[in-house]
């Protein structure tokens, strides 16, 4: 009887510990909640860092700089923004993934991070798991553009041109592995010529070099090339989308100038290394989508030509999530390969 009584009062308190356990990581599991509400009501607390991935001068720096100062203003906190240009914006995304996930690095996501999942046989970040995406922002067609002395007034005579001498002519881009690379280079394909590709760090500097003629011929966003269009500094031929757009009614597609099926947009959008709080990220898509609501920013994009995105993190999560076939099928077609 002695045993059994033992025995009873062991299996008691083996019950009364255990249960001690399970109510002690209960209270340190609400405690860690608690911990972390608190911190996601704290924050931001300070400047945050939105990282570009490329140089001060061009749309993607102009869009960043914009919505920097909106989203700033409403989250009471300033958006210092962060030019990490060169490889096709792979610097920016390997700075931002091995930034900790506090919500305090941006990465300014883009077309080109899309494309560098087929273009590069090696990357050092995986952009569906090193991050999580916030929102897209917006987006907008390339203009293809021409020095003024290029004899060359249409697609069409472009493509004569090109066809008359093989390898002859340059064209620039925003960088190795960016989407005015690879807008090119789908034109080369289905145009079927050959043109040098010379890559800058970012569109504005390529735009330099085709005013003073170095270059003959580019894909660049509209910001960029449309003023200088219009200045008579370049010759614009055509836009990359399917339609045309009310700010360049007089330009065509390059679609319906010569290459039909032709399409090429750039878009951009902000993702946060993953890991990061959804409580942080559904505060800063909420920022974003606000700022992009207001009509100063409102008004100064569609000035500019973007089409406004605000989507929600599933929205583009799954929209750039099909965009990384979309241009790996664009890089086995053209051929084209970083390394």
């Amino acid at each position: 009887m002695v045993r059994n009584r033992t025995m009873r009062l062991n299996a008691r308190n083996y019950c009364m510990s255990w249960a001690t356990v399970v109510l002690a990581i209960a209270v340190l599991a609400a405690g860690g909640n608690f911990i972390a509400h608190a911190a996601d009501q704290k924050y931001p607390d300070k400047p945050l860092r939105f990282i570009v991935p490329f140089p001060p001068g061009g749309g993607a720096d102009f869009l960043a700089r914009l919505m920097g100062v909106k989203v700033g203003e409403i989250l009471g906190q300033q958006i210092v923004i962060d030019n990490r240009a060169g490889a096709g914006g792979n610097i920016a995304a390997e700075v931002t993934a091995k930034s900790a996930p506090d919500g305090y690095t941006l990465l300014q996501a883009n077309v080109a991070h899309a494309i560098s999942a087929s273009l590069y046989r090696k990357l050092n970040y995986d952009l569906m798991k090193d991050f999580a995406p916030v929102t897209g922002l917006a987006s907008m067609p390339f203009m293809l553009a021409v020095n003024p002395g290029l004899p060359a007034n249409s697609v069409k005579e472009l493509i004569a041109l090109a066809k008359s001498q093989p390898g002859q002519l340059n064209y620039g881009s925003s960088g190795n592995g960016g989407s005015s690379h690879l807008a090119t280079e789908l034109f080369k394909s289905m145009a079927g010529v050959e043109i040098r590709h010379i890559p800058y760090k970012g569109g504005a500097l390529a735009a330099t070099d085709l005013i003073s003629g170095r270059i003959q011929m580019m894909f660049n966003s509209l910001p960029v090339v449309l003023p200088q269009v219009r200045a008579g500094r370049m010759k614009g031929l055509a836009i990359s989308s399917t339609r045309r757009i009310p700010a360049a009614i007089d330009f065509p597609t390059v679609a319906e100038a010569g290459l039909p099926g032709f399409e090429a947009m750039a878009w951009y959008g902000v993702m946060v290394p993953a890991g990061t709080p959804s409580a942080i990220v559904n505060k800063l898509h909420a920022a974003f989508v606000a700022a992009l609501n207001a009509t100063d920013v409102r008004e100064r994009l569609t000035t500019e030509n973007y089409e406004l995105m605000g989507s929600t993190p599933a929205e583009f999560g799954k929209y750039v999530r099909a965009e990384i076939p979309k241009w790996a099928n664009v890089v086995k077609v053209s051929g084209a390969r970083i390394d």
